[in-house]
């Protein structure tokens, strides 16, 4: 085997891994989201106390709640957009990833015949 034939095969068998290492990851990113929104429903939840009053800070009850509902709505906001954020790099990896792999792939099969 010549030389730049190793290197052509280890060229090919190094992407077509990396493009099946991609479309893996990020199968199991995408699983990971869809297990927590669905099966696992709390596990996107983190509780933390009340806020904090200060001495100079005089609020009333009506007040305290309406500052505990706010960082509620923000809550969900941002746990939304984690999700979305994390749905969008797990097919960003697929799109890449698949194409990169079977492009690969497809050559190291023809170059077997």
């Amino acid at each position: 085997m010549e030389k730049n034939e190793l290197l052509t095969l280890i060229y090919l068998y190094l992407f077509s891994a990396i493009g099946l290492i991609l479309v893996v990851n990020g199968a199991v990113r995408l699983l990971d989201v869809a297990m927590r929104t669905f099966i696992f429903s709390q596990a996107d939840f983190y509780y933390f106390p009340t806020p904090a009053i200060t001495e100079n800070e005089k609020l009333s009850q009506e007040e305290l709640q309406k500052k505990i509902e706010e960082q509620k709505r923000i809550d969900e906001t941002n746990r939304k957009s984690q999700k979305q954020r994390e749905i969008s790099g797990s097919l960003a990896m697929i799109l890449v990833g698949a194409p990169l792999y079977f492009y690969h792939w497809r050559l190291i099969l023809t170059r077997k015949k």
